[in-house]
């Protein structure tokens, strides 16, 4: 393998297709995974709650929810998500992307609904009874009480999921959404490059994982210094 070659050719395809593809492709992707990630842990905290009600038939529904999402590939629920519910759903008129949007918005919930319900279940019942005991209704307790030392409890594994998606929304490339592996493959198109092209798009997601991954270990450390 030529080296220098290889060297010239990423040079190459930085200097001539990189600076138009990936202003486009960053911001294509950082939005749609913030799509994902706060609209999935809004409706995480609904299907964790869900997940705990006193109803074995909501239980149970919410259980097959939750392992039928994270049972299946993500690539097989966009590819639902793009084929299937379009067709059975027409009066929405939804574009590719916001279909892409649902889709990585209901498998996200699955994984952050098992988050958040560990982070419930991780607050001493005891302050549960307090508060009750005090007058507090159930509502009132979950959110004053439960809720605000869950998420205390929870966000570095809500800020791996966030890595963690940024990651996956590299499949909704399949449906040419304008993000970064978009932007890969249409590069590798013009020009017939696919490992020079691969290795800059890898470099980019490492740029953007990797100052997440050490912000959210800094936190966890925070986290434990505090306890």
């Amino acid at each position: 393998m030529d080296f220098s070659a290889m060297g010239a050719n990423i040079v190459k395809l930085w200097t001539n297709y990189w600076h138009i593809y990936i202003l486009e492709g960053v911001a294509v992707t950082l939005k749609l995974t913030f799509i994902a990630v706060v609209l999935g842990a809004l409706l995480g905290v609904v299907v964790a709650i869900l997940k705990m009600s006193k109803s074995k038939i909501v239980r149970f529904l919410i259980t097959v929810y939750i392992e039928v999402i994270r049972g299946t590939p993500l690539l097989l629920q966009l590819y639902l998500f793009y084929f299937v519910l379009p067709e059975i759903l027409p009066m929405f008129g939804f574009d590719t992307f916001t279909w892409t949007a649902i889709a990585l918005c209901i498998n996200s919930s699955a994984y952050v609904s098992e988050i958040f319900r560990s982070g419930i279940q991780s607050v001493d019942k005891g302050q549960t009874e307090a508060a009750r005991s005090l007058g507090l209704s159930g509502s009132q307790t979950m959110m004053k009480i439960v809720m605000p030392q869950a998420i205390k409890n929870i966000l570095p594994a809500l800020g791996n999921e966030f890595i963690m998606m940024l990651k996956e929304t590299s499949l909704a490339s399949t449906f040419f959404i304008g993000d970064l592996m978009t932007a890969h493959l249409k590069v590798k198109g013009a020009t017939y490059l696919m490992l020079e092209s691969l290795i800059i798009t890898g470099i980019i997601y490492l740029a953007m994982t990797y100052p997440l991954s050490k912000l959210v270990e800094a936190f966890e450390r925070k986290m434990k210094n505090a306890d």
